[in-house]
């Protein structure tokens, strides 16, 4: 069985660079434009130093407001499990799986991300 190198990995799965490692704050959020395979979206990045993973990124778009805010929320956790409070509205999305915890019909979705040669890069 043959592994597949990192740079493999980020050509056969069309991985977009967003921004370096410095561009990130810790305990913090950014927003980005990245291109899916459903037309441009916008995502929430998210730094966690420390914690494993420590980089997730999730939908930019709060469904309860209607705005794209999800990256200026507050980081906490719930449960054991990181979330970030919308700044709107308060409701708490799991930073792993995007799902609401306070409403278990509504999740944002979630993207793949990594840290390659100091690069911050999402799976669109």
């Amino acid at each position: 069985m043959t592994t597949a190198t990192a740079e493999d990995l980020i050509t056969a799965n069309d991985w977009q660079s967003l921004c370096t490692r410095e561009d990130l704050v810790a305990h913090s959020g950014i927003a980005a434009r990245i291109e899916t395979r459903d037309g441009p979206a916008q995502v929430a990045i998210f730094y966690l130093p420390g914690h494993a993973p420590e980089l997730y990124a999730i939908d930019h778009h709060d469904p309860f407001s209607g705005a794209n805010v999800i990256a200026h929320g507050i980081i906490g956790d719930v449960a054991g499990e990181p979330v970030v409070a919308s700044p709107l509205y308060k409701q708490h999305f799991r930073l792993s799986d995007g799902q609401c915890v306070e409403d278990e019909q509504v999740k944002l979705r979630t993207w793949r991300i990594i840290l390659h040669d100091r690069r911050v890069m999402v799976q669109g």
